[in-house]
């Protein structure tokens, strides 16, 4: 695993984590307050926020699968790879009917931010590549 988790997933002590390819610094952190329970991404002066059950959500879906899956991440504004992690989260056919993203013009990008949490958390192995990454689950 190369993107081992620091921090506790607090405000207080965030998890700091690097997108898959290596090239952004960004943190996470659990905010089971908010309505709905939400996993707050904190990317330089950007904050996004994703549905809190997304990591259990995505590590069933990984495992169902069965194998590796691209992660296919994008903004809202553009379409997601077909048969992506990051389709899978913005898919009417998901747990939650629809995005995972809480923040509209900011919903996406889950294919790049989630999955290095998923590592992070022993849940999933994501690759670690220039481009066209992919990740599965452990």
């Amino acid at each position: 695993m190369s993107n081992p988790a620091q921090g506790d997933g607090t405000v207080q002590n965030p998890w700091k984590l690097k997108t898959p390819p290596g090239t952004s610094d960004y943190q996470m952190w659990r905010d089971e307050a908010a309505d709905p329970p939400a996993i707050v991404c904190q990317v330089g002066t950007t904050r996004l926020g994703y549905q809190l059950r997304a990591i259990d959500d995505l590590h069933a879906m990984l495992r169902a699968h069965g194998d590796w899956m691209p992660l296919g991440g994008s903004d809202e504004q553009k379409p997601a790879p077909d048969g992506s992690v990051e389709a899978w989260a913005r898919s009417a056919d998901n747990p939650v009917g629809g995005w995972y993203g809480l923040k509209k013009g900011l919903r996406g990008r889950f294919g790049v931010y989630m999955p290095p949490l998923m590592e992070a958390l022993a849940l999933a192995e994501v690759e670690h590549n220039p481009r066209n990454n992919r990740m599965r689950a452990i």
